[in-house]
């Protein structure tokens, strides 16, 4: 976030060096389009331009533009962190696009408590302020201080010293930051504008050498020894300052430069941190070669000779367009990029400038039609084969049409010991959205249902679940749902039932821990159930009695006061038998039949009909996941979740002992769940050969499926992950943290005491976790996406909280009141001391 935005009114009359000092250190707001390019860093206020898409296009990062002007460009694919939306205060809260930012005009009228609001109700939205009062350094500091940007016009500012009618801007810059060091400096990072911003150094700042900064564009910084130091002013080696940026925490400067001369470093280098890498050093490589590559040489043909650098540039493009592995891949592409790169230095073209180029693009809205011109179109018969294998290297086999058919169902391969740590930690993530991204969608779920309550439950479950209902909740009795269902699948209910509630009871903390942690003093801790829980069964692909069993029987176990299960309704607005039989068992209170963030927020703050709830349970997909995790951090709602359970996943370790057929079935049971799921085996010591058959095993199973267009989607971004030994494979897995982990192992019982992190594990070729989604009596309300780590599974004690007491006696806290004053004093709380020493001191004198 800027220390503040500066206005330009008229770029031709603007200061030149006004204007390029305050593009070091942040954006400049534009009243209208200056009429020569538009900086990169610049804002436009776009309301006043003829063209806003162009100007976007043209590379503005972000235009002011009014409310309907923003819904307009929102509505035409416009990303909404490139708008900044103008409003009058009081209408702010209404017109708040996510995603976007917010520009507030106040006029003449200033209340920073108001603002201090507002920042709180539009986070996490950045908040710029027009004010048209009298503007000082106290003001903007006070508008710091409230987490708002003041928009300061340049006529109010100046290089000049502070005066009555204008603020220097280093001033309004520094008065920002804070020190944490006794001498007031700033820690500072330098960074290469050239080599994409690579570290170059680390310096002091102080107030002084950041106020010559920016007032010459010069690097100067504050030698902790010798005062004031002007980088280069001696050997040379002179810094021109591209920006200047304060960290998150206001504490720390970033200073990225154009280094001059031999180097940053004192010894001659261009870093302290050693050499570039990368693109920047393969150009640094080709510089030396251009001024001093031999006549006649490859090299220098390829810098004098056109004809020959073409062809090299196109050989290798049509090999990357062939290459399959993704080795290959690279290695075609390094290539690809090694003579492109040359071409580019033998005609003067920088990496900064190719980077440039890219920041340009990347920042552009319209879109070209993506038609390939003629001569580059041919048919599939016309491309090159398959580049030979370099040096020593084996060639990939390349399957058959009858061994690869379009349809295939099969996952990704990697080898973990060819991946480096960063390809290590990209296998561990999950194929799911940012929860920041989802909690902004859901927001407004959430808040209209608390707002408006059952009327905004029955629209939103319309919409949603295509269900047109009279009421969202129904009460029991519910056992009437015994008649609508299929006698062997109440059996079946009825077994999986009693399993659950004898594992479950097991786990019941009924009696009260009691210890004498010193001679009369006794300390207690007894659990007590949750009064009243909400539980969310999932609808939508799957009909879910087990997750029913799950959370409803731990609750019931454990002696909830109040059961609201929650479930998404049929499109005629019943609710599926299977479930209702469930919540007769368990004795639910109430049915709330709606699905997703409606159903969680319903449940969260109450409404006409749904009880409010006091803790949430129950897996969901990442909408449900994001509405359980809005809901638990607002502290109106005072409620609880029992962990952010996102979509489903497994993981399988298999080693020479595994059942093909078994493998593929287990992988594929979670893979149905939905297109969000993931599947990984973690294949120990397995063969092309071994690895081909359980892919073959996938495919086929797969394909027999009624959810197969689900398991397709699913499977095609899940892995198989290549280790050498159990070991690593274990190591793999605590790291990933799975929801479910299942053993294929020879000593698969011996492998479970190096289990870390793991929702709920599977041991050997006959326990599928079918078993314990259903009826082993182990609960499936599991972690995911590596929560595993720090939550566990539901569980009966889940339902329960537990309770502390002591009880002193007159000699206990004769014993223990000398320690209790000691430590009260030390922390400077005397009323903590004088509890203790007003009963001391009575005993005493009854004595």
């Amino acid at each position: 976030m800027p220390s503040f935005l500066p206005l330009v009114d008229s770029a031709a009359s603007a200061d030149p060096t006004l204007l390029a000092a305050l593009d070091r250190i942040g954006p400049l707001l534009f009243q209208n389009a200056p009429a020569s390019a538009v900086p990169q860093t610049y804002f436009v206020a776009g309301d006043a331009a003829d063209d806003p898409i162009h100007l976007l296009d043209a590379g503005v990062d972000k235009l002011v533009v009014s409310p309907q002007l923003a819904h307009d460009l929102s509505q035409n694919g416009i990303a909404p962190y490139r708008l900044i939306i103008s409003t009058p205060f009081d209408d702010a809260v209404q017109i708040a696009l996510p995603g976007a930012d917010v520009l507030l005009q106040c006029g003449d009228r200033l209340d920073t408590d108001l603002l201090a609001r507002a920042v709180k109700v539009l986070a996490p939205a950045t908040i710029y302020l027009s004010y048209s009062g009298p503007y000082d350094l106290l003001t903007v500091q006070r508008l710091q201080q409230c987490a708002v940007v003041p928009v300061l016009p340049t006529s109010i500012l100046t290089l000049g010293p502070t005066s009555e009618t204008q603020m220097n801007i280093a001033d309004i810059f520094l008065q920002s930051l804070t020190s944490d060091r006794p001498d007031g400096l700033f820690p500072t990072v330098v960074s290469s504008h050239q080599h994409g911003g690579k570290s170059l150094g680390i310096v002091y700042s102080s107030r002084e050498s950041v106020t010559e900064s920016i007032a010459t564009g010069r690097g100067v910084y504050q030698s902790r020894k010798h005062g004031l130091w002007r980088k280069g002013e001696t050997s040379g080696d002179v810094q021109d300052v591209v920006s200047i940026r304060v960290d998150c925490d206001s504490d720390a400067l970033e200073f990225t430069v154009v280094q001059h001369g031999a180097g940053f470093c004192h010894l001659g280098t261009s870093s302290c941190f050693g050499d570039v890498r990368g693109l920047a050093a393969l150009e640094k490589t080709l510089k030396s070669r251009l001024r001093s590559a031999p006549e006649g040489s490859y090299t220098r043909r390829l810098f004098s000779d056109r004809a020959l650098l073409q062809a090299k540039i196109m050989e290798e493009a049509s090999e990357l367009c062939v290459a399959e592995d993704p080795e290959d891949i690279a290695f075609e592409a390094a290539d690809l990029v090694y003579f492109a790169l040359t071409l580019c230095v033998s005609r003067g073209v920088s990496v900064a400038q190719i980077e440039k180029s890219l920041d340009a693009k990347a920042k552009r809205v319209t879109r070209r039609p993506g038609h390939a011109k003629p001569q580059w179109i041919a048919p599939l018969s016309d491309l090159p084969p398959p580049p030979p294998p370099k040096d020593d290297e084996k060639p990939l086999p390349t399957p058959s049409q009858e061994e690869e058919p379009a349809d295939i169902i099969k996952m990704r391969t990697t080898d973990l010991a060819a991946c480096s740590p960063e390809q290590r930690k990209q296998l561990l993530q999950r194929p799911v959205l940012r929860s920041d991204e989802m909690i902004a969608k859901v927001k407004p779920i959430v808040d209209d249902v608390r707002k408006r309550g059952d009327a905004a439950l029955l629209e939103l479950t319309a919409k949603f679940d295509k269900a047109a209902l009279d009421a969202p909740v129904i009460l029991p009795p519910f056992s009437d749902a015994v008649n609508k269902l299929d006698p062997k699948i109440k059996d079946a209910i009825d077994i999986a039932y009693a399993n659950v509630k004898k594992f479950h009871a097991a786990q019941l903390d009924e009696g009260t821990l009691v210890v004498e942690t010193m001679p009369g003093v006794v300390c207690s801790r007894f659990a007590r159930p949750v009064a009243r829980v909400g539980l969310y069964v999932p609808g939508g692909t799957a009909v879910l009695p087990s997750t029913a069993l799950m959370l409803g029987v731990p609750a019931q176990v454990a002696g909830c006061n109040q059961i609201v299960l929650a479930t998404p309704p049929r499109p005629d607005g019943s609710v599926v038998p299977e479930v209702l039989y469930v919540a007769h068992l368990v004795g639910a209170s109430a049915i709330l039949k709606a699905g997703g963030a409606q159903a969680i927020a319903a449940m969260a703050y109450g409404t006409q009909s749904v009880p409010k709830v006091d803790k949430i349970f129950g897996p969901g997909n990442q909408w449900v996941t994001a509405a359980k995790m809005l809901v638990q951090n607002d502290t109106d709602a005072m409620v609880s979740i029992d962990m952010p359970a996102g979509p489903s996943e497994v993981l399988v370790i298999a080693d020479q002992s595994a059942d093909p057929r078994f493998v593929a079935a287990d992988l594929l049971s979670q893979a149905e769940h939905g297109v969000d799921s993931q599947v990984v085996l973690v294949a120990v010591g397995l063969s092309p050969e071994e690895i081909s058959q359980i892919e073959k095993e996938v495919d086929e199973q797969a394909h027999r499926l009624t959810r197969v267009s689900i398991v397709r989607e699913s499977v095609q971004k899940s892995l198989i992950v290549k280790v050498a030994s159990v070991n690593e494979a274990l190591e793999f897995s605590n790291a990933y943290a799975p929801e479910h982990l299942i053993m294929h192992l020879i000593d698969a019982p011996g492998a479970v005491e190096k289990v870390q992190n793991a929702g709920s594990v599977f041991v050997g070729p006959y326990t599928p976790e079918s078993c314990g989604d259903y009826a082993s009596g182990t609960n499936h309300t599991l972690p995911t996406n590596g929560y595993a780590r720090q939550f566990s599974g539901v569980n009966t004690q889940s339902f329960q909280k537990h309770i502390t007491s002591q009880e002193i006696s007159i000699d206990g806290l004769k014993n223990i009141g000398p320690v209790v004053m000691t430590l009260a004093d030390c922390e400077g709380l005397d009323a903590h001391a004088n509890a203790v020493r007003i009963r001391l001191g009575a005993l005493e004198q009854a004595a």
